[in-house]
């Protein structure tokens, strides 16, 4: 029994000591990608081209020393020979140090010395990531997503300064979203979108230039708030609507009242002010539609004093 115990707990140490080289290799490689299937693809057409060429020579002259030699010459071809493509720069390692990034195009390596530890893809990219429960200057709770785009400049410095820049750059995004949520209050956050999304921009060129990778532009997508709050937003808003509008007819009805005021000024000034007014008022009142005004006495002798006056 004993001796079936160590045996299980030996077994148990061993797979997990494999696990744990697994993790660790698995994380090294995550910053530089492996070759694509299309270039691996090229390349094991090419070596397989050339080493039928070879043994077509060997099979026509008879020669085993020929098939041998191009067997070798296929292995050192396969060894050094790489395809890159344009939107990718490989990772060029030399004795375990980085000696260039080349591509894209055909990459020759020296065997045995020189390898391609993967590929950096520098196109575009677009990375969904948001904040959720996140407190803002007023203490309330919200969901914000957004949207990040980025691309690699400087492949060497994606590789060597982080081990996965993909998951520091999420990471970094979520980081200074938290951070200018923070410092707003939930209704400046809808009135502010554009700024928030140039503060989280800015914050993010800093951390992420030193890592050969720039920042094209943030954009935040949509922001929820709890339902309970959104009742009584909707509320304070109807209220502030109403507040602007009664304040803006009171400032009408003084504005009007003021011109009352100074017309009746005029209007006194002038005897055949007031008259000339109540003429115009009914011809406008008879215009559109026709109709016979009827005037009584003491308007028709208004009328004539208003005549003889003109006439001197």
């Amino acid at each position: 029994m004993k001796e079936t115990k160590e045996k299980k707990s030996f077994n148990q140490l061993d797979s997990e000591i494999e696990q744990g080289q697994s993790e660790l290799s698995e994380s090294v490689s995550q910053s530089a990608k492996p070759a694509s299937v299309g270039p691996t693809t090229l390349r094991i057409a090419f070596t397989i081209v050339l080493l039928a060429i070879f043994l077509a020579v060997a099979i026509a002259v008879q020669s085993s020393a020929i098939g041998i030699v191009g067997a070798v010459v296929t292995l050192l071809f396969c060894m050094s020979f790489h395809v890159v493509f344009e939107w990718d720069r490989a990772i060029v390692l030399r004795k375990g140090k980085i000696n260039r990034v080349a591509g894209p195009g055909f990459v020759f390596t020296v065997p045995f010395f020189e390898y391609v530890a993967g590929t950096v893809d520098m196109r575009l990219r677009s990375m969904r990531f948001g904040a959720e429960h996140t407190l803002t200057a007023d203490l309330v709770p919200v969901d914000v997503d957004a949207v990040l785009y980025w691309h690699v400049w400087d492949a060497k410095l994606a590789c060597t300064e982080l081990m996965d820049y993909e998951e520091s750059v999420l990471l970094a995004s979520q980081t200074s979203l938290r951070d200018a949520i923070g410092e707003m209050g939930v209704s400046q956050l809808g009135a502010r979108r554009v700024q928030l999304d140039h503060q989280i921009q800015e914050v993010l060129g800093e951390k992420t230039n030193e890592w050969g990778i720039t920042v094209i532009s943030v954009e935040i997508r949509d922001i929820r708030i709890p339902e309970e709050l959104q009742e009584s937003m909707s509320a304070e808003a109807r209220a502030e609507r109403e507040y602007n509008a009664r304040t803006l007819l009171a400032e009408a009805e003084n504005e009007v009242s003021d011109m009352y005021v100074q017309a009746a000024r005029k209007y006194n000034e002038e005897e055949g002010a007031l008259q000339l007014r109540a003429m115009n008022f009914v011809a406008d009142s008879v215009k559109e539609k026709g109709g016979t005004i009827v005037i009584p006495s003491a308007l028709s002798e208004a009328f004539e004093r208003l005549g003889g006056l003109g006439k001197k």
